[in-house]
């Protein structure tokens, strides 16, 4: 984990500040919009670029592992996310939709950092991202137009350009590079290796031209902003309990169940952030929630981390007596 990694939250929150400091200016508050998009995009074709599609295959060497953890982000947590917005976000669409969007995208790559931490199966956990990225791809926008599609946010026909253009585009480019250098595995390797730093830059840089045009609206809004707090903490609480109990069930050894928690745990917020900025310009709001999501995350999922450290040095230490 490099510095910048290691410094991910402080970056994302200091990205904000400088979009809502720069977007006092008039004249980048009007043009600062127009970059956001194509920093996602390459954000997203260096980031698929980075995952080994590949090994897709790997995931399926522990049957039993691969089809509760799938079972959990693609079933079960979509409906826990539907639930929660329903019952807190119920009468704000936007905040609704955000927030559907932002649960339903298992994470890609942080989840690994802090599997690493609390010593689990970080090989396992590896395996399944490939399967965990197909997938959120292709049940993205299921999800958005099942549950989302009453609010009357959702243009199909736009909506549908959208994912086709933010999300596709940069997958199959990731793919065909990928395929363009099937031969030359050195030079891939240092490639990716040289790139790896950049998703966090274009992230970083699309959140402060976002801020820079969208700034004032967070400010005049910071109610709203305050009321996903409540089911984004629910949410991994819930989901936390669920899947160590369940790993205990099914009798997983502590590495391959605390791999189990933060798989289903971590949220994947730069895919659902590309998408909500390109589908729903007119609903600003629904990316807002998108950023300050990941504020609270990184947080949460880092004391779940010391939680599951803490419990099992206390098990250690009982087995020793």
């Amino acid at each position: 984990m490099n510095v910048v990694e290691k410094l991910y939250t402080f970056i994302i929150f200091l990205s904000v500040i400088i979009g809502i400091s720069i977007g006092q200016v008039e004249r980048i508050q009007m043009n600062a919009g127009s970059f956001i998009s194509p920093l996602l995009v390459a954000m997203l074709y260096i980031t698929f670029l980075q995952i080994p599609i590949g090994d897709i295959r790997n995931a399926f060497k522990n049957i039993k592992f691969t089809y509760i953890s799938v079972t959990i982000n693609f079933i079960w947590t979509p409906f826990l996310a539907w639930l929660l917005a329903s019952l807190f976000l119920g009468d704000q669409p936007a905040l609704y939709i955000g927030f559907i969007m932002l649960m339903v995208t298992p994470c890609t790559d942080w989840y690994l950092i802090f599997t690493g931490i609390a010593k689990g199966n970080t090989a396992l956990s590896t395996a399944i991202l490939p399967l965990n990225l197909i997938l959120q791809v292709v049940l993205l926008p299921i999800y958005l137009l099942l549950f989302g599609g009453t609010k009357g946010i959702i243009d199909l026909a736009f909506f549908g350009e959208s994912i086709l253009i933010v999300l596709f585009v940069p997958f199959a480019l990731a793919i065909f590079t990928k395929g363009f250098l099937r031969n030359k595995q050195q030079f891939r390797e240092k490639l990716i290796s040289n790139l790896s730093v950049l998703p966090i830059i274009f992230l970083s840089t699309a959140i402060i031209a976002m801020f820079a045009s969208q700034g004032q609206l967070l400010l005049n809004n910071l109610e709203l902003m305050w009321q996903i707090t409540v089911p984004i903490i629910l949410f991994f609480a819930f989901n936390f309990i669920i899947t160590q109990k369940i790993g205990q069930w099914m009798k997983f050894a502590y590495p391959d169940r605390t791999s189990l928690s933060l798989t289903t745990l971590a949220r994947n917020s730069p895919i659902a952030l590309a998408i909500a900025l390109t589908a729903f310009p007119e609903q600003p709001l629904i990316a807002l929630t998108l950023v300050i999501g990941p504020l609270l995350e990184l947080p949460i999922l880092a004391s779940i981390t010391q939680h599951i450290l803490w419990i099992s040095k206390g098990k250690n230490l009982n087995n020793h007596l």
